[in-house]
């Protein structure tokens, strides 16, 4: 428990704030406006790369290590930050309430990814967007088998992280629609390094 609850949000805030994940940070967030809500809000890494027309950040994560060290990067945001809760299965919100939804390195780690997304389609308004950025399974077969045989022992050290889900599956499977994806490994290992990044929209279907 002292691991998870207080070391590991430390090791995340300083690993994930390099200069390769703040530009993808900044290239996921481009264009958003509005009411966002963002889940695996964490340290507030994101803060610093949200475009001039956000008007709130509700905030959701878990880690209450995280969110004090989010605190000092309160000063770099225009908008107030409102924190809600902390299960993504479980969103404190009203039907159609935000106009976007933000992950970035979270669908690997929620217990219930599948029923996280139906509540993030539920409380996104008609034409809003999700936009994600995340880990997961490569579609390099080799580099797949590798993820499944590593899995465990990531789950274990990475807080229930996850490296072998495939986040565009995730996504489509729950009713949203994917208009923009890209697939592709950053530098790292490669069972880490598989990357999604892209947006969707509810699908009306």
């Amino acid at each position: 428990m002292l691991y998870k609850e207080h070391i590991l949000p430390r090791i995340i805030d300083i690993v994930m704030n390099n200069d390769r994940h703040k530009r993808l940070r900044a290239e996921s967030l481009k264009g958003l406006k509005g009411s966002i809500l963002e889940i695996g809000f964490g340290s507030g890494l994101n803060l610093p790369y949200y475009p001039p027309d956000v008007e709130k950040v509700y905030a959701l994560d878990p880690s209450k290590v995280a969110i004090k060290l989010a605190v000092k990067r309160f000063w770099v945001s225009h908008f107030p930050v409102e924190f809600i809760g902390v299960s993504g299965e479980e969103i404190p919100m009203q039907d159609n309430s935000v106009d976007a939804v933000v992950t970035a390195w979270t669908l690997c780690t929620i217990p219930n990814p599948d029923k996280a997304l139906k509540e993030m389609k539920r409380v996104l308004k008609p034409g809003g967007t999700y936009r994600f950025i995340e880990h997961g399974l490569a579609d390099d077969t080799k580099v797949a088998m590798w993820q499944d045989r590593l899995n465990g022992i990531q789950n274990a050290i990475g807080g229930g992280c996850n490296m072998n889900r495939k986040i565009d599956d995730l996504v489509s499977k729950s009713g949203f629609k994917i208009e923009n994806l890209d697939k592709f490994y950053v530098k790292g290992p490669k069972v880490l390094a598989y990357t999604y990044k892209g947006s969707a929209v509810k699908d009306t279907i």
